[in-house]
């Protein structure tokens, strides 16, 4: 098997996409259907060893790329040192998560030239499909249930319960490949109640359940975790009227 050049290298999502699964392809083969020949090739007695996936769905167990730095990120250095020592299955499923490692590090060295939104893309079409290590191990993917963010939860970056008890976001979920931009234009005049700064869907927010002024939550020293265990968040002023005889 010849390496794969990358003078062909996939520009768009779709083009990634294809080269990943093609890649992701090649090793499930060789930790599954031909496990025994890969088993065979990964002698200990010899040289630091990789295994690669290629586009074409094939596998190939070879030294690593000389030149540095290489034309693509290489794999896991060494995997047949361990081969003899330790269970099988594991050293199998170790090879398999090492190796969605490597196929997620090409598939965003190829894509470093994609927008935010296009490598968002990228990469939820690829966590569609089941991690090498979870086909090796026999893992079916569990449905993702829905996160504390996601029902409503303080832990989502921006939202806040109102006083009827209904849940308010200042980000429109039903966007999410706009995420970025839409969020940024739309609540850009939103401010810090404690630093002024202004509204930045990156960074983690909290709204006051009394004044209903939002504050980051590194302002009012609030971490995504703490804010689960809250059920009505008051800011520092408002916990400072509430004292006050």
């Amino acid at each position: 098997m010849e390496m794969a050049s990358i003078s062909s290298s996939p520009r768009t999502v779709e083009e990634i996409f294809r080269d990943y699964s093609g890649r992701r392809a090649g090793i499930v083969r060789a930790l599954t259907y031909d496990v025994d020949e890969f088993y065979g090739i990964c002698d200990p007695e010899k040289e630091n060893l990789c295994l690669y996936g290629h586009p074409n769905e094939s596998w190939e167990v070879t030294l690593p790329a000389e030149e540095v730095p290489p034309e693509l990120p290489e794999p896991a250095l060494g995997i047949n040192f361990a081969r003899d020592g330790m269970n099988r299955k594991d050293w199998l499923s170790l090879v398999a998560v090492h190796s969605d490692c490597w196929l997620l590090s090409v598939a965003f060295y190829l894509g470093a030239r994609l927008n935010r939104n296009e490598r968002k893309r990228l990469f939820s079409m690829i966590n569609e499909m089941p991690t090498v290590f979870e086909v090796v191990s026999e893992r079916k993917p569990k449905k993702d249930k829905p996160t504390a963010a996601e029902s409503g939860s303080k832990a989502k970056a921006s939202t806040k319960r109102s006083s009827d008890g209904q849940v308010k976001s200042i980000q429109n979920q039903k966007v999410a490949e706009e995420s970025y931009e839409d969020e940024e234009d739309e609540h850009g005049d939103t401010q810090c109640g404690s630093c002024g700064g202004n509204y930045n869907a990156d960074e983690f927010w909290i709204g006051c359940d009394i004044c209903e002024r939002w504050y980051h939550g590194k302002c009012v020293k609030i971490t995504p975790a703490k804010a689960e265990s809250i059920k009505q968040y008051k800011c520092p002023s408002c916990t400072m009227k509430r004292a006050r005889p």
